[in-house]
């Protein structure tokens, strides 16, 4: 199965789906469901084949395809996964068919055409895929900009309250880092030999200032989209006005496009600038970490809570990246599985929350687990998994990104254990707030609270609450996948580990 064409299937087959689903009639939403489901199923199975097909101890990439797009150029329709880029897809076909049935009426309160929000989703995955899977750096940046249609039109035509304005911004910051990023793909291309192959490039002796302009341009551009501190502002508002299901794509997947950019472009292909860079990466880092804590704790609106925990765990992957350890990558690799995870169920319960109660303000809640136990309960397992329970996926990755900081630089790793402590208060506060304490009377007079969990809805959450927990007590599948390709990029900016006084090895912390 190494030699199937597994990337470019999985490029085109949701962007068929999308064209299937989009052309069915209005009239029978239910068809357009079922249809967008089975279609995402079907990704999935390929996607866990294609696992299997991976060879942990081969080569670096694998799965490799390319076709000529434009000759002129040097511009081919390259794609390689790594086992980064393969944790990545993995999520993508996970997240995506729980995301469409978490969001079975989603669009039907937006009084607009429910096939084309399902095409929507269905579109997004493919170009999610697609950037994950470029091994051109041309092809990459064109997946990286079209991502941004799909999810406007998510935000813009079926969200929620100031879903234009911000629909608008999420655009806007994405695209201005888009094109400092284009203007870094000229430069590159330039002083590469007019080429875009991301193999021939990570051979290019680039000079000391051009490499650092050239950093600059990708790193920008990969910062807003993470985000990263300051670049942040635009997620909130994003999060807080996007559906549930396309909120919990943003920050569970679209998100690690950012810090994926950092891994696979920045650090291998400008690796001096890197080394430069990165005492200013690690600062913005743990700065994001406190800050964004800081404003999750005194949030009242549950979904801009939700996105404000994101920047501070985007805060301790960048520190893991920037930390130049195997251990602190491989934490920074295993964060963005297990992110995506768990903050992609907390994103979908807070929207069950949120839709029987017609509200997302914390002050219209209260004691709201007397009415709705089992969902009560799944929002504070999510909970405690964002904030990095002990037996829990995140956990692991925060661990590793900790201990391996630790090893080389003290005070970012002490600094960045203080978000720990503040991620319990905003984790606790919220889960206190709404579903502990005395009921609020107003919430027995709302019909919607007085159902719990359903059928779909409990086959929704079941799946992630299972990876959670395993990867919490058994990530070790992961990490072999994840181990050789962070080894490969420490050995491309030529950083090896310090003697293993602190935690031993990422294969002893893995396990």
């Amino acid at each position: 199965m190494s030699n199937f064409p597994f990337l470019s299937v999985l490029t085109v087959a949701p962007l068929v789906g999308a064209l299937v689903v989009a052309f069915l009639p209005r009239r029978n939403p239910e068809l357009a469901k079922q249809v967008a489901f089975a279609w995402s199923l079907l990704v999935l199975v390929l996607s866990v084949v294609m696992w299997v097909s991976f060879n942990a101890g081969g080569d670096r990439f694998q799965f490799r395809e390319s076709y000529t797009w434009i000759p002129n150029w040097g511009v081919s329709f390259t794609f390689a996964a790594d086992g980064i880029a393969l944790v990545m897809l993995m999520l993508i076909a996970v997240l995506v068919p729980l995301v469409i049935l978490a969001s079975w009426h989603d669009a039907e309160s937006s009084k607009r055409s429910i096939p084309v929000y399902f095409a929507l989703l269905l579109i997004l995955e493919s170009t999610m895929i697609g950037v994950f899977a470029a091994a051109d750096v041309f092809l990459f940046y064109v997946f990286f900009e079209v991502m941004l249609v799909p999810m406007y039109f998510l935000i813009g035509s079926y969200g929620g309250h100031q879903r234009q304005y911000a629909a608008v911004k999420f655009f806007l910051y994405s695209l201005v880092g888009g094109l400092f990023m284009l203007a870094a793909v000229i430069g590159l291309w330039v002083v590469g030999g007019k080429t875009f192959d991301w193999q021939a490039l990570s051979q290019v002796d680039i000079s000391t200032g051009t490499e650092r302009w050239l950093f600059l341009g990708f790193f920008l551009a990969f910062a807003i989209k993470a985000p990263f501190f300051p670049f942040h502002t635009w997620l909130p508002d994003a999060g807080g006005a996007a559906p549930a299901g396309a909120a919990a794509l943003l920050v569970g997947v679209l998100d690690k496009v950012g810090t994926f950019g950092i891994l696979r472009y920045c650090l291998p292909l400008f690796p001096e600038a890197s080394k430069w860079f990165a005492p200013w990466a690690l600062a913005l880092g743990v700065i994001g970490i406190i800050y964004a804590a800081l404003l999750a704790v005194g949030q009242n609106d549950l979904k801009r809570l939700v996105s404000y925990t994101s920047i501070a765990h985007f805060g301790f992957i960048g520190v893991g990246i920037f930390a130049f350890t195997t251990q602190a990558g491989t934490g920074a690799v295993l964060y963005m599985l297990n992110h995506g995870l768990a903050t992609g169920l907390l994103f979908l319960v807070v929207g069950m929350l949120v839709a029987r109660r017609g509200s997302a303000l914390i002050s219209d809640f209260g004691g709201a687990g007397k009415l709705v136990p089992v969902l009560a309960g799944v929002l504070f397992f999510a909970g405690l998994a964002s904030l990095a329970l002990p037996g829990t996926a995140p956990f692991i990755s925060e661990f590793l990104v900790l201990i391996g900081t630790f090893t080389v630089n003290k005070p970012v790793a002490v600094i960045a254990t203080l978000g720990i402590i503040l991620a319990a208060a905003y984790v606790l506060w919220m889960v206190q707030r709404t579903t502990q304490g005395t009921l609020n009377p107003t919430l027995t007079e709302v019909d919607g609270m007085r159902r719990d969990l359903s059928l779909r809805e409990k086959v929704v959450v079941a799946p992630l609450i299972a990876l959670i927990v395993l990867l919490g007590f058994y990530p070790k599948p992961v990490t072999d996948v994840i181990n050789p390709a962070v080894q490969a990029t420490m050995d491309d900016i030529g950083r090896s580990d310090p003697p293993p006084s602190v935690g031993g090895t990422v294969q002893e912390a893995g396990r």
